[in-house]
């Protein structure tokens, strides 16, 4: 967690959702710290703050374990989007996401954006046991490069293999049609039109934290989908600044001295 003496105030928040175990803090590390980290539950929730060309997103990251659940509605509010995390050897784990978590994100903003990811894709996708500079990013590439705002790409759900040639592949309990589907309920729970939201094709993703298969992909695309909310919100905040408490207590201060007697 960054130091808060020194942290700057965030432009939008993006929130991380989905049950234990499913890989939402080695996901924000891989894209965070560019490497894989095995972690341990996480407790409550924590944050990243992470400069995005001339901006700052805090990325949260909650607990799934059930003891925790009831928190996840407060880091949900004024969320600008919610990733909603699956594993896809795991099917249960997307079930969760409807019947657990999708209440939680109530208190999100009207116009939250919502990604639905299925993460472990290494496990069952030969192509995501792929190094990110076999994926196409040199690994000179600068931290800045990476960061710089791009126009987001369509970043399609991988179908599944069968086999690989090591004959190691784990079963993948979870289509693309599958996340697709209930990308479409959330739509729906949300009173959203399907028609006038962004396609599922779009908003749903395979990824490997382990590998950091697609993980740039992810984040990125989203932190361009927000860029209209941080607008909006610099644009309200300059119309309405706020008052410094100090400055009007001083001002007060000197006529009530001056009216004195």
């Amino acid at each position: 967690m960054p130091d808060l003496s020194k942290m700057k105030k965030p432009d939008v928040k993006v929130v991380l959702l989905g049950d234990m175990n499913v890989g939402k803090t080695s996901l924000l590390h891989r894209y965070m710290e560019r490497k894989f980290k095995d972690t341990i539950s996480t407790v409550g929730g924590a944050f990243f703050l992470k400069q995005w060309g001339p901006y700052n997103i805090s990325i949260w990251d909650t607990a799934g374990r059930e003891q925790f659940h009831g928190l996840g509605s407060m880091y949900c509010r004024g969320a600008a989007a919610v990733i909603l995390t699956y594993d896809v050897t795991n099917w249960q784990s997307l079930a969760e996401l409807e019947e657990r978590f999708l209440s939680l994100t109530d208190t999100a903003n009207h116009d939250c954006i919502y990604a639905l990811v299925g993460n472990k894709a290494d496990l069952t996708d030969p192509r995501a046991q792929l190094p990110p500079e076999a994926a196409g990013l040199p690994e000179d590439q600068t931290e800045e490069e990476r960061t710089e705002p791009r126009v987001p790409s369509a970043c399609p759900t991988p179908p599944a293999s069968p086999t690989s040639p090591s004959g190691a592949l784990l079963h993948k309990q979870v289509a693309g049609e599958d996340a697709a589907a209930l990308y479409g309920r959330i739509l729906r729970y949300k009173g959203l039109d399907e028609k006038g939201s962004l396609p599922a094709e779009k908003m749903c993703f395979e990824t490997s934290a382990k590998t950091g298969y697609n993980v740039d992909a992810l984040f990125e695309t989203l932190f361009d989908l927000v860029l209209p909310s941080i607008l909006r919100k610099r644009h309200e905040n300059q119309e309405s600044p706020t008052v410094d408490l100090e400055d009007f207590r001083g001002v007060g201060t000197k006529r009530a001295r001056s009216t004195c007697c």
